[in-house]
């Protein structure tokens, strides 16, 4: 099967890998653990998940070297992320340790998937956890299956490091004080619709404003927003409601370490648009999608250009992307051998 992949033109779907981890909590305490090949769940039917939405998931991604070896990306950051999102729905979070010794083993028991070096393909790995039992009422859960399983996968946005067009949307993404801040599927389930209204009207994905005033740029559908000013600030929106994206922290970092730009989190005004010179999403499945132009109610706004990356954009794509397959070196603590 993976001699038939087009490594280089794979997109972002679901690909049925050998391999997935699954963990059981009952009775107070998680059990060791195991492999399986089974890609099926049997759940329950009063499981929270399904009822009540007591679930939340990651987002990460494997990446092969020149030398054949394969990276992980901060997932120590993932793990603690998940702990923060099971904290908020009362459910019982997956010892770090755990977690991150999972991921590395679905890697290596798929290593076979890991896309080859050179071909800007990776594999991206799904850690979740599902509220399951006999429940009805609204309350946690009292059993738990932790689980990860992984796919190789290309570019989220088609065409890869390449300008699109993103639209303002109406709808709100999560509430002020809500769930925004935890990787949770109700935040992605709200985003749906939204999103298919964008892509009705040829835009990449929506664009969301703060739920709380409508006057300030938050998220886009399926990443964090940044934007760069004239005079070189790398800013990205502050918000509680915001998931707190791993590769926007690693964004921040860079811009500032590497690249020498001051760099922030604070407000992003929609009617401010006039100060950046470039813009785009950012995340770990988009990377980084640059935004060519906004659609804001009746106006559209160009940042860089509606076609061409823009030059800031592209240094921190090569750079967060060199670290990742290992030819730029990396922060200490950034990557994970399997």
């Amino acid at each position: 099967m993976t001699k038939e992949l087009d490594w280089k033109n794979l997109g972002f779907s679901y690909i049925k890998t050998d391999y997935r981890f699954i963990s059981h909590y009952k009775d107070g305490q998680w059990d060791k653990g195991e492999l399986t090949r089974d890609n099926r769940l049997h759940i329950a039917e009063g499981s929270t998940a399904l009822h009540y939405g007591q679930q939340c998931f990651e987002g990460m991604k494997a990446y092969r070297t020149a030398d054949g070896s394969i990276n992980l990306f901060r997932p120590y950051e993932n793990a603690r992320r998940m702990k923060k999102s099971c904290d908020r729905l009362l459910m019982e979070s997956y010892p770090e340790e755990q977690f991150v010794e999972a991921v590395k083993q679905v890697v290596r028991a798929n290593e076979k998937w890991v896309p080859p070096y050179g071909t800007g393909a990776s594999l991206y790995i799904r850690p979740f956890m599902i509220g399951v039992g006999d429940n009805i009422g609204v309350k946690p859960a009292d059993e738990y299956i932790f689980s990860v399983f992984a796919m190789p996968v290309g570019s989220y946005f088609k065409g890869g490091l390449k300008a699109s067009n993103f639209i303002v949307s109406p709808y709100d993404r999560a509430a002020p004080r809500g769930t925004g801040a935890a990787k949770v599927g109700g935040n992605y389930a709200a985003s749906l619709l939204p999103g298919k209204e964008a892509k009705e009207r040829s835009f990449s994905d929506a664009v969301y404003l703060d739920p709380e005033t409508h006057s300030k740029i938050e998220e886009v559908g399926a990443a964090n927003f940044f934007g760069i000013t004239h005079d070189d600030v790398f800013i990205t929106p502050k918000s509680p409601s915001i998931l707190p994206s791993i590769t926007k922290y690693s964004l921040l970092w860079l811009a500032e370490n590497r690249l020498n730009l001051k760099a922030e989190e604070g407000d992003v005004y929609i009617d401010d648009l006039d100060q950046f010179k470039e813009a785009g999403a950012c995340g770990t499945a988009a990377v980084i999608a640059p935004i060519g132009g906004l659609q804001v109610e009746e106006d559209f706004h160009v940042f860089y250009s509606e076609t061409e990356v823009g030059p800031i954009t592209k240094r921190l794509y090569n750079e967060l992307v060199g670290i990742q397959f290992g030819d730029i070196e990396a922060p200490e603590g950034w990557i994970e051998k399997v």
